[in-house]
């Protein structure tokens, strides 16, 4: 069997940032989260990393993460294209976003064999997330469905004081499993809690506390490739034409469409750490203090890439 391999969703320019915030370091060292996810894949078992990236950011990658990193993980890189496209689709003049999580993923069709971890560049997860979900995927396979494994995260340990924030609210069945995901675009801190509005906040809807949302840490086989392959082209055909300079094809909505369709059943790894990222500017000050904590509290070394890891 084929040992898991992490896959790294890089592509994004971080529009609400204000430019690559994958590469905007966190601390004195010259480190930014993506090096902390790194290192703690690595102590929980990982021995391979895709960076799935724009083409055009393949020289910075490599100076800032790619070459640093290296002599401790094997790395390659994945291009997420816009013109990567079905057969009988072009894009839509003035397109520039990208496709979505879900195209991301597919990107990587024909480099994956094996089971595989997914996450996004610019989160920390923490380290107890990517023990558990290495785990899961020692021993993932699928049977008369496909098994699956998301990492949950309860809402209130991953919002921002400082905007909206996009999130997958879950709701669970009584044996742990995902039931269903709903993908929130628009969600922000509420007193002790968290809301969301589907319509440009005019108004808004509470999420109970407690509620466990998705970060994009998702465990995969590598079945999820020839559903995400066959949904796309879907999502081509229904949604393009509605909204061709925007829409977008997100992961938590494919799987979704999984579990409701009976094909595949997703196991809800729950964590309480503290998911920490840079949304926006102001959130860095937040993160570089979390960070500060949890070095002085012994979990990582002053320089994460020393000759002893």
């Amino acid at each position: 069997m084929n040992k898991p391999v992490l896959v790294i969703m890089a592509a994004g320019m971080g529009s609400r940032f204000g430019g690559l915030k994958q590469i905007e370091p966190i601390d004195d060292k010259g480190h930014m989260i993506i090096d902390f996810s790194i290192y703690d894949a690595i102590k929980a078992g990982f021995k391979k990393i895709y960076f799935i990236i724009k083409k055009e950011n393949e020289a910075v990658f490599r100076e800032k993460i790619g070459d640093r990193v290296s002599p401790f993980v094997e790395v390659e890189y994945v291009y997420q294209d816009l013109n990567n496209l079905p057969e009988g689709y072009t894009v839509p003049t003035g397109r520039i976003k990208p496709w979505g999580t879900g195209h991301a993923v597919l990107s990587c069709l024909d480099k994956l064999e094996g089971p595989f971890a997914v996450i996004n560049a610019d989160d920390y997860y923490g380290k107890n997330a990517f023990s558990i979900i290495y785990n899961f995927l020692e021993k993932a396979v699928d049977d008369e469905k496909y098994n699956y494994a998301m990492v949950g995260y309860i809402i209130e340990n991953t919002l921002t004081e400082n905007g909206y924030v996009s999130r997958g609210v879950c709701t669970l069945d009584e044996e742990g499993y995902l039931a269903d995901i709903q993908e929130r675009v628009h969600i922000k801190k509420a007193g002790e809690g968290a809301e969301y509005s589907d319509d440009d906040g005019k108004t808004w809807i509470a999420i109970p506390k407690g509620s466990i949302v998705s970060m994009n840490m998702w465990g995969f086989t590598n079945s999820i490739l020839g559903e995400l392959k066959n949904r796309f082209e879907k999502f081509l055909s229904e949604k393009l034409e509605a909204n061709p300079l925007k829409a977008e094809f997100y992961l938590p909505e494919a799987v979704g469409d999984i579990l409701k369709e009976g094909k595949g059943r997703v196991k809800v790894l729950r964590t309480t750490d503290k998911w920490y990222g840079i949304t926006y500017k102001e959130d860095k000050e937040r993160v570089v203090k979390a960070i500060e904590n949890l070095r002085n509290d012994g979990v990582y070394p002053e320089k994460l890439w020393g000759r002893d890891l």
